[in-house]
Parts: structure tokens; sequence; C-alpha cells
């Protein structure tokens, strides 16, 4: 049996995203995005995958200017902090297995699953996530972040706005200047707004440097 292929149309606009993001530092100011935009991209950002559809990530959206300001030291003064629309702290719950009964039973209410899987798959999840050391939880959690993370960029490109992923913040001020309970572990920050001044253009290795096919070298 053959398998569509996407039209053209749609593959080309699909790579212009991934090309066109760009990891921007300098924002216009004067640029609000809506709370019902951002809300709109984080949506379909939880369309990213997770480990066992638990949706672990949370997120944080800093938009007051107070508490860009607050958080511009914390983030070691990096400009983008008050001058992007918004800052998405992106977290990553280590008891979204309690959420396990909720989401499965959506999953049933959707028709995605019979009852009595769903309460297998509860039970499963439950048991297990309450067993594994925590920093294996905190290991999935960081991944399902990321890739939630990295989901939420390419939405925002696609909708015409820029972002940055920021892993560098002091996480211990992070965490006590925003009151983030030791329940949610932070996975890294995203400015969000319009490019004042577009990204730099970047380079990668070529993917003979990269990709291996069977065995890894051995140096």
């Amino acid at each position: 049996m053959s398998v569509s292929q996407p039209s053209l149309t749609v593959e080309q606009q699909f790579f212009d995203v991934i090309k066109d993001r760009r990891s921007v530092r300098s924002y216009d100011p004067e640029v609000k995005i809506s709370r019902e935009h951002i809300n709109e991209i984080l949506q379909q950002a939880t369309l990213a995958p997770s480990s066992a559809n638990l949706q672990p990530w949370r997120f944080l959206v800093i938009d007051s200017p107070e508490l860009k300001q607050k958080l511009l030291p914390i983030a070691y003064n990096q400009q983008q902090v008050i001058e992007a629309s918004a800052v998405i702290a992106v977290l990553g719950d280590r008891e979204t297995y309690k959420l396990a009964e909720k989401i499965y039973g959506m999953a049933v209410d959707a028709g995605h699953m019979d009852a009595e899987t769903a309460k297998s798959f509860v039970e499963r999840y439950q048991g297990i996530f309450k067993s594994m050391p925590p920093e294996n939880i905190r290991r999935i959690v960081s991944i399902d972040g990321g890739l939630v993370s990295m989901q939420l960029m390419l939405v925002a490109r696609a909708k015409g706005y820029d972002t940055v992923p920021m892993a560098g913040y002091d996480e211990a001020k992070f965490v006590e200047a925003f009151h983030i309970s030791e329940r949610y572990a932070p996975v890294m920050l995203i400015a969000i707004g319009k490019a004042a001044k577009p990204g730099h253009p970047t380079v990668r290795l070529p993917i003979e440097d990269v990709t291996f096919y069977n065995e890894m070298p051995k140096a």
C-alpha cells in the first residue's frame, strides 16, 4: 500500500517555519501578545508527545512588566526578559500521575479507548510513578518539557512571533522569587514577542558528522 505524501505546498510551509525560526534576543517592547493568543500557542504546543500521555508540562506566563523586571537579574540581565511580550517558564510536574484518571477518562469520553483499558492504564502508571526514584521522574518531565518547548517555539513562529529558549538563569532564585513548589521542576524559560532585530543566521554540522547507522564510532 502506498503512503500518500503531503502536498509540496504544505511540506514547504512546514520547512519554512523550521528554517525561519531563530533565537531572537532583541524584541519590540511595544508589541503585546494577548493572553488569548498565548493560550492558542500553548494549546497547539501541548499536542507534543509525552511519556504515557501524562502531559507533565506546566506553563508560568510572566507578562507583568513588574514581574519581568523582577526576573531580569535572575536571568542574568538578559534584555529580552523585559523587551519581549512575555516570558514563559516551562515547568515539569513531578506529580502529573495524579491527573492520570482525568486524562484517560477524557480518552474514554472521546472514544479513543474503553473504560476497562483506561482503568488499567491509570492503575499501572500511578503505581509506576509513585515508586519511581525522584531523579527518574525529573528526567522524564525534563524530556517532555523539552519536547513541548520546541513545539511551542515552532507554533509561535508559524503564527508570526519570535522566541528564544533560555537556560541561563539562576534556578534556585527563580524558584524562590516566583514561589515554585517542589512539585514543579523548572525546564527552561522562553521569551516570546516580535523581533526588533532578526536572529543571527546559524550554521549546522554536516549530517555525516552527527549521524551513525547501527553502531557508534569507537572514539
